[in-house]
């Protein structure tokens, strides 16, 4: 039974990658029936495509995409940073599908504004070298980390997270979590959103901020990376999916993808884009 969503949005895919989720992420898609879906960034990591590493199940995620496009479902894809490239191709249509830079929604009479949040990364914006060789580094983390995770599992002990102990210990990184939040919220006060929603960093979060100038809610999407997490939008209410607490409820369920389109030929497709 597919519970049925008003709002959904999720960020910091990386398919692609070697860290990324996609059996995961395609459980979640498969148990939902959202009115809406906003991918906000970071979706298809080209940065580090290559046609060489692009498993099935990371084609299932965009078949699953397609599909909800060709149904029912509005489905905005916000590029970001790591889809960049998708830039050129804004406001591209193919059914319910549409790609822009950014959203702006109003839900309940709550004003309400959604953009990855590159913008405010100065590694990007001015050297974005650094932050590709950032993106490598950080993909090989997770790759070292999934091993030694599995071993610990293997041997009945909790799993254990390099880059949440870096971000959570390290004063530049909690600081540059701290000021990314701050600035998104400062910006939205100044422009009169209720709401701000990014993606980006990686920290799933749902929190009030108030400055002198007023107050908004600040929410990030999260990943599919490390914290399986998604935001969702219910009865006047935002909440924060994390897969962990509810995959013992889902199933694995692909009866619904798109029969028309078999994989070589998607991989095709992404490869033209990228």
């Amino acid at each position: 039974m597919k519970r049925n969503v008003e709002l959904v949005v999720i960020s910091d895919v990386h398919l692609g990658t070697y860290g990324c989720k996609a059996k995961e992420l395609l459980r979640y898609l498969n148990s939902i029936q959202p009115k809406t879906l906003v991918l906000n960034g970071d979706i298809i990591d080209i940065w580090q495509f290559k046609k060489s590493y692009f498993p099935k199940t990371h084609l299932k995620v965009i078949k699953k995409i397609i599909s909800f496009a060709t149904k029912s479902t509005d489905v905005y894809y916000i590029t970001g940073n790591h889809d960049e490239m998708f830039r050129k191709f804004t406001d591209f249509e193919l059914g319910k599908l549409k790609v822009i830079n950014k959203l702006c929604l109003n839900l309940n009479e709550k004003k309400t504004w959604i953009f990855h949040g590159d913008v405010f990364d100065a590694s990007v914006q001015h050297s974005k070298w650094i932050a590709k060789l950032g993106g490598k580094g950080y993909d090989l983390l997770i790759v070292i980390n999934n091993l030694v995770n599995w071993i610990l599992d293997k041997m009945g002990k909790e799993k254990y997270s390099f880059s949440k102990k870096i971000k959570n210990n390290v004063k530049k990184a909690v600081k540059y979590i701290g000021d990314f939040e701050l600035t998104a919220s400062e910006l939205a006060i100044d422009n009169g959103y209720d709401f701000v929603i990014c993606g980006h960093i990686h920290q799933p979060q749902i929190r009030e901020v108030v400055t002198k100038k007023g107050s908004c809610t600040y929410l990030n999407s999260g990943d599919w990376i490390e914290n399986l997490s998604a935001l969702e939008y219910n009865c006047n209410e935002w909440k924060i999916f994390h897969y962990e607490e509810h995959q013992h409820l889902l199933k694995d369920d692909e009866s619904e993808e798109i029969q028309d389109m078999n994989n070589s030929d998607l991989l095709k497709i992404v490869t033209q884009f990228t």
